[in-house]
């Protein structure tokens, strides 16, 4: 971890498009302006967190079904084809 020691109004830079000013200094408070490119998502930890859980959430086997007793649903639902030559 990189730690810096920067004042109010000065910035640092991260990748050469990322810009981190210090607004503001308060009794317990550091206030941060961040400006990045609209593709960089910029999220508070708390934030960051929950949309990774809600991600993990939604990518977990649903609870009660077994992962191949799924598997084994899926392949009875689906038609069978039976191919055939052509003459």
């Amino acid at each position: 971890m990189l730690v810096i020691t920067r004042k109010a109004d000065e910035s640092i830079v991260i990748n050469g498009n990322i810009e981190v000013l210090v607004v503001g200094i308060s009794k317990d408070l550091v206030r941060l302006g961040i400006k990045a490119p609209r593709e960089v998502q910029v999220h508070r930890r708390e934030v960051f967190d929950a949309i990774a859980e809600a991600n993990r959430a939604a990518t977990a086997p649903a609870p009660g079904i077994p992962l191949k007793d799924a598997a084994a649903l899926l392949r009875g639902s689906t038609p069978k084809v039976r191919l055939t030559k052509n003459r």
